[in-house]
């Protein structure tokens, strides 16, 4: 119970305890319209406080509503806070699945987050929409300090035209100092509150937007490498080189085929090879044993229609997988052309 409306008049409230008695008192239909229009640290603080609303006396609603020049005929003698409607707010205002999050994240208890960390536990989608607006020399720089994989959501809900600019831009980027990134943050929008001085975890250049265009899905890939070519082939060109397709893996030997293989679940690989070529079924089987190939066969049954994005999220993850057994030196791919030399 918040110690000011325990034991201290309305005059002692603080800001984000107004705001909570006002939210609860307009009704949660209403206090949702108002949460849309507060940044995602500002949501947290107040549903905080509403989560830990007592009963509320009348003559504190009533000041708290002529304070903020509304209708103090809709307040109720006595206004109930507290977690039910806390999440009824939430929901109505940042939808089921946002609002669950937020939720646990309150009941957890007030936590210190600032900057790059709560960008990084955002949702892609709300990530993208936060960033709409920015300059796209700004996105890239952001981008550029994600976990790749949350930096391919949100390139995957961004425009298709800002996306393939932002791209471009990782494409071209070079380590910045961190003296360039504090210039940077300086011309952010405050509703980012992002801090950037800190290591880039994708970094820049060709190789890193490849990665990313990995995880985004045959379809997607395509359309942004095209858009790039636009405005650079040789840039795009450079990049498709590095960009390593699911049917690639007819670029890897059997020895690497095994070796991927003990780190997949079976349930994933059948789920890839729904969209593979006759050719790269029979690569992967070959690999394998025939008890293991007739059970991948069978569970490729079982699963039935699938959907494409399912498959291409699945062609994903095994590439990152493959990608990092490659860097730790447990298997070669073999390049497109076949010019790579092997010693035994």
């Amino acid at each position: 119970m918040s110690p000011a409306l325990k034991s201290k008049g309305p005059e002692s409230l603080n800001g984000v305890q107004r705001a909570a008695v006002l939210c609860v008192a307009l009704g949660s239909e209403r206090a949702s319209r108002v949460f849309q229009h507060l940044t995602s640290e500002e949501v947290e603080s107040v549903a905080r406080e509403i989560i830990a609303l007592p009963p509320v006396p009348q003559e504190t609603v009533q000041v708290v509503l002529r304070d903020y020049q509304l209708a103090a005929r809709q307040a109720e003698t006595v206004a109930h806070g507290g977690p039910t409607y806390a999440q009824q707010v939430l929901e109505q205002a940042l939808g089921q699945a946002r609002a669950k999050t937020a939720l646990e994240q309150l009941r957890g208890g007030p936590t210190v987050d600032t900057g790059l960390k709560r960008l990084k536990r955002a949702a892609p989608e709300f990530l993208a929409g936060i960033l709409r607006g920015e300059h796209p020399q700004t996105i890239a720089l952001i981008l550029a300090h994600l976990e790749v994989r949350h930096a391919a959501g949100v390139v995957g809900a961004m425009d298709r035209n800002l996306a393939a600019e932002v791209l471009h831009r990782v494409a071209r980027m070079e380590r910045i100092a961190p003296e360039m990134l504090h210039v940077v943050e300086n011309g952010l929008s405050s509703k980012t509150d992002l801090t950037l001085s800190q290591e880039m975890t994708l970094s820049g250049g060709p190789a890193s937007v490849a990665k990313l265009l990995n995880l985004t899905g045959a379809s997607m890939e395509k359309e942004l490498l095209d858009r790039i070519g636009l405005s650079n082939p040789e840039l795009a060109s450079q990049i498709n080189a590095l960009m390593f397709t699911f049917e690639d893996l007819l670029l890897v030997d059997k020895k690497g085929i095994q070796r991927l293989l003990r780190d997949i679940d079976p349930k994933e690989l059948a789920l890839a090879l729904k969209a593979a070529s006759r050719e790269l079924r029979a690569h992967i089987g070959s690999a394998m044993s025939e008890r293991a190939s007739a059970a991948l066969d069978e569970e490729m049954e079982i699963l039935g229609p699938v959907r494409v994005k399912d498959v291409e999220a699945s062609h994903g993850r095994i590439i990152e997988t493959l990608r990092g057994l490659e860097q730790a030196g447990e298997l070669m791919i073999q390049s497109r052309g076949g010019e790579d030399e092997i010693i035994n």
